[in-house]
């Protein structure tokens, strides 16, 4: 049958992944750094992923194409949820207890990479070396400003005791290796969380924070993000959160450039 379908340019597409996150039927898979469709079943032809493209890559055309199916999509979705046979467990909110349960069972025989903790910092004039002999030395060790851990998004627990009435950091991995003063500017006085939107399954992110912020409450919101186009993912995620939670909370967002300036 002839309709309206997804068309993508490869030669344009830059390998953002932004119209694959946008895309709700899964239709749109990375390969090999593009973009493509992957089945004409997939596709509605309804266009969500195109506001997502920074290059213009994708456009709605109409070809002879497959008719969409909704019982393909709802399939490839279940199946993308439960790879191997694994059910995940749920995404939704969970009630106080349950989430106690979580904790005690982390603290009890959890990994150590997830398990919370706050982290005590001594005074800047404890921790700066001597100087050597016969040289200048004109700044000490600049000591880290983090104070919680864990900092990844997908190993935090969403009802940590140091989320509570926290300045929360939400930022790009490859922010803290491109900007230089990156923890006396934005770590010092916030729990810090990081990742990936490009890397990782920015709808989990989304659904991770939309729990985080509705079980906290919190001071202030601040998203730090690279200049590159597939970084906005982030700041996609954490808006979405907002609205899905319900709770809308102060919001400042800081851009870095490749160089490592800020925009």
């Amino acid at each position: 049958m002839k309709r309206k379908i997804v068309e993508i340019n490869e030669e344009l597409c830059n390998g953002c992944r932004l119209c694959v996150d946008a895309c709700h039927e899964g239709a749109i898979e990375l390969v090999n750094g593009k973009a493509r469709l992957v089945s004409d079943m997939y596709c509605d032809g309804l266009g969500d992923c195109l506001p997502a493209c920074p290059t213009g890559a994708i456009e709605i055309i109409e070809r002879e194409a497959d008719e969409y199916s909704q019982e393909a999509v709802d399939a490839r979705l279940s199946a993308a949820k439960a790879p191997f046979g694994f059910t995940p467990p749920p995404t939704g909110f969970h009630s106080a207890p349950k989430a106690s349960a979580v904790v005690k069972a982390e603290d009890d025989c959890g990994c150590p990479s997830s398990k919370p903790m706050t982290i005590e910092r001594k005074a800047m004039d404890q921790v700066m070396k001597p100087a050597a002999p016969a040289q200048t030395v004109t700044e000490g060790v600049r000591p880290s400003e983090l104070t919680t851990w864990p900092v990844q998004i997908n190993l935090v627990n969403t009802r940590a005791e140091f989320l509570k009435n926290a300045d929360l950091l939400i930022a790009a991995d490859c922010t803290a290796f491109a900007y230089g003063d990156f923890h006396k500017d934005f770590v010092k006085g916030r729990v810090v969380l990081i990742g990936c939107p490009k890397l990782d399954d920015n709808q989990h992110y989304i659904n991770k924070l939309a729990e985080l912020f509705t079980v906290n409450d919190l001071k202030s919101v601040t998203v730090v993000r690279m200049q590159v186009p597939c970084c906005s993912g982030i700041t996609h995620a954490v808006k979405s959160a907002m609205l899905q939670s319900g709770r809308i909370f102060p919001y400042s967002e800081v851009t870095i450039k490749q160089n490592g300036e800020i925009l």
